[in-house]
């Protein structure tokens, strides 16, 4: 019972701006948010279509290197090796490493990458398989807003994925509000699409210009009789002209009448390409954080430069590798843990060397030089 009365009044009141019910707003937010198949399509195509790209994601995956698995308890040390060289994955691949470059693979291209751990009845681990990113869709658990579920995309309604904690699941550089990352080859569609008319373009006028083509014309006069026969003629002319030109070897054409012939197209000239190709390269090679030489790109650049661009690179690999330690620690926990482990973990990458075999070679005789020296001065009791 509400404590003071409104007054009764004749007076329309004026109607409120109706804004949402916090229902709606909360099932706004819970419904998921995937990006539509034609983008992975889309995206799976340009590396096909441009090799550049391509290139560029196999260069990431291999820069990125390789790892090791470390445990506190050395009894385990045999176990978790064996198993992170010999577990098997999709398409025949043996060892956590393949596993690991095919899982980046799907996430440098499209920006999710999904993946199950297969168990036995021991609940060890003994298969990796990565899904395809078409076939799982994501949402928000409807009773907890910190859980995002893992669902089929059967095309009519997302089931959810049976043993959530058996999947693996990582995104790159995800916008605020959705539950998919975003690919590295996002924003590359429309400089690609340029390229492409570009080298179509190049095809087709080398076609008709560099396949030289030749435009033969007969001219009959004013004589009745070479017009009456003009038909004749050209068709005959013709014939002889296509033989000559289909055997292969030189042969002189010797015609009666007034005959004349031209190279069709001699007088075009093929426009300059390579001022925007590189200015489109340079735009693919922006985005995709790899120094031109890596990519077999001969543009000029200075000593300093190329240490600045391996700097920003490094970055990047640290940055890559940051988004797959927890999937490896997953798994490998996973596996550790059916057989009595519950220790920590850690994994080891190898270091990123991206300097030249002379640089590693003056750094390791100075690194000699200096033990020699060190070891000179202790024989004789002094300090460096």
């Amino acid at each position: 019972m509400a404590i003071f009365k409104r007054k009764k009044t004749d007076e329309k009141v004026p109607a409120l701006v109706s804004t949402a019910q916090r229902t709606a707003y909360r099932s706004a937010l819970l419904r998921a948010m995937n990006p539509s198949p034609y983008e992975y399509e889309l995206y799976r195509q340009l590396r096909y279509t441009v090799p550049v790209i391509d290139a560029a994601i196999y260069k990431i995956i291999r820069l990125t290197g390789g790892f090791r698995v470390r445990v506190e308890d050395g009894r385990y040390d045999a176990f978790i090796e064996d198993f992170v060289k010999n577990v098997r994955s999709d398409a025949g691949s043996v060892s956590l490493q393949s596993f690991i470059d095919a899982y980046f693979e799907q996430l440098l291209c499209y920006g999710t990458a999904v993946a199950e751990m297969l168990t036995d009845s021991d609940d060890r681990v003994t298969y990796l398989y990565n899904a395809p990113i078409n076939d799982v869709a994501f949402r928000r658990n409807p009773n907890d807003f910190r859980i995002i579920e893992i669902c089929r995309n059967d095309g009519f309604e997302d089931v959810p994925v049976r043993n959530q904690q058996k999947l693996l699941y990582s995104t790159l550089n995800p916008d605020a509000g959705m539950l998919t990352g975003n690919s590295i080859l996002k924003g590359l569609p429309f400089v690609s699409e340029i390229l492409i008319k570009i080298f179509n373009a190049l095809g087709a006028n080398w076609e008709r210009v560099g396949n030289v083509r030749f435009a033969v014309t007969y001219n009959p006069g004013g004589e009745p009789s070479n017009k009456a026969y003009a038909k004749e003629r050209a068709m005959q002319i013709a014939e002889q002209w296509g033989e000559a030109m289909n055997s292969g070897e030189a042969r002189d054409f010797i015609a009666v009448g007034d005959v004349g012939i031209k190279v069709i197209g001699a007088d075009n000239q093929i426009l300059d390409s390579e001022v925007p190709v590189r200015q489109i390269l340079e735009q693919i090679v922006a985005k995709l954080s790899l120094p031109p030489f890596m990519l077999g790109l001969s543009w000029s650049t200075t000593e300093r430069m190329s240490q600045q661009q391996a700097d920003v690179l490094t970055t990047e690999l640290e940055h890559y590798r940051r988004i797959l330690t927890p999937v490896i620690e997953k798994i490998c926990a996973t596996h550790l843990y059916s057989c009595g482990y519950t220790g920590a973990l850690e994994v080891v990458w190898d270091d990123i060397t991206l300097k030249d075999t002379l640089d590693e070679a003056n750094a390791a005789y100075l690194n000699a030089k200096t033990q020699q020296i060190n070891l000179q001065l202790n024989s004789q009791g002094g300090e460096i």
